[in-house]
């Protein structure tokens, strides 16, 4: 079958290994274009176009699919390709109908939640969050709107009760690669029934802003617990110890404290108390103009005083 992959970051990478080593062709690969990044702004390709370009897979970068030059060219290219199946998985841009209307059978996504929960651009993290105790990947055909296309398949998974947002993000994206997988070959064979989404039952996950990243310690530790797990690695859960900001990437809940909300309880292993009187164990920070790292060896070169209050 001849695929048309449209991907960008990292989480579509193992979509795309899967799909060149499958037995199906990839005749293209449309992802953003390269972006600046670092002290130097050096303009860096996206992961996904250097697994094409190592496997010689032509890469397609337009600035637009919806107008213009650019967005022309790209449709033209499209259907020079003439593909079979388009698959997005972690584009980064909403695809006009034009576009949809190119494959001879489906334009398919990856997207990494059990919808219809968790339409939008933050499902993983907003599953974490919430507090949800289970998650997935479904495969769906693509619509006009955002992520409202019928459901095609789906894979569960449990998120465990420490596991931050980065790492599900990991996990899922290896479950969405062997899911895309299995939703292809069902529909070589003719297996798969579109079934339409139930938008009563519909949440949506808006992208993460820096505005939510200070920590009230008034909630309780399940809240903050979930705030650390689901802003993890980015834009991170932060307090204010002494007049610098930490950065808290790991924690675990620690029940039946005693102290105020934000007193830290035990210096030696750096609990803090919350609103509910249970507490959360920072079990990895990063202190203003540090590195990341666990909170033992922070606290190896930085003693920390019990009975001060974090905010």
């Amino acid at each position: 079958m001849n695929i048309v992959f449209m991907g960008t970051p990292d989480f579509a990478v193992p979509c795309l290994k899967a799909l060149i080593d499958s037995d199906n062709k990839v005749t293209g690969v449309f992802t953003q274009p390269d972006k600046p990044k670092g002290r130097g702004y050096k303009l860096t390709p996206p992961p996904v176009k250097v697994l094409a370009e190592e496997n010689n897979i032509p890469v397609f970068q337009p600035t637009s699919l919806k107008k213009g030059e650019d967005a022309e060219n790209a449709l033209k290219t499209l259907k020079e390709l003439s593909p079979d199946l388009i698959v997005v998985v972690a584009y980064g841009k909403i695809l006009p109908k034009e576009v949809l209307d190119v494959p001879k059978l489906y334009c398919m996504n990856v997207h990494a939640s059990l919808l219809p929960k968790y339409r939008g651009a933050g499902p993983i993290q907003w599953s974490v969050l919430n507090g949800e105790k289970e998650t997935g990947v479904t495969t769906m055909l693509m619509a006009e709107g955002l992520d409202t296309g019928d459901m095609l398949m789906k894979k569960s998974t449990e998120i465990g009760e420490n596991e931050t947002a980065s790492e599900l993000h990991d996990r899922l994206s290896l479950i969405g690669a062997e899911l895309l997988i299995e939703t292809i070959d069902a529909i070589k064979q003719g297996n798969v029934t579109p079934v339409k989404q139930n938008d009563d039952e519909s949440s949506y996950s808006p992208m993460l802003t820096k505005d939510m990243c200070p920590i009230d310690f008034n909630k309780t530790a399940r809240e903050i617990h979930n705030q650390i797990r689901g802003l993890s690695d980015w834009p991170c859960a932060t307090a204010i110890m002494g007049e610098k900001r930490i950065k808290i990437y790991k924690s675990h809940i620690v029940e039946n404290v005693k102290g105020t909300a934000g007193e830290i309880v035990d210096a030696d292993k750096f609990i803090v108390c919350c609103g509910d009187n249970n507490g959360i164990a920072v079990d990895e920070i990063q202190a203003e103009g540090g590195k990341r790292m666990k909170t033992a060896d922070y606290l190896r070169g930085n003693k920390i005083e019990k009975g001060i209050k974090l905010s």
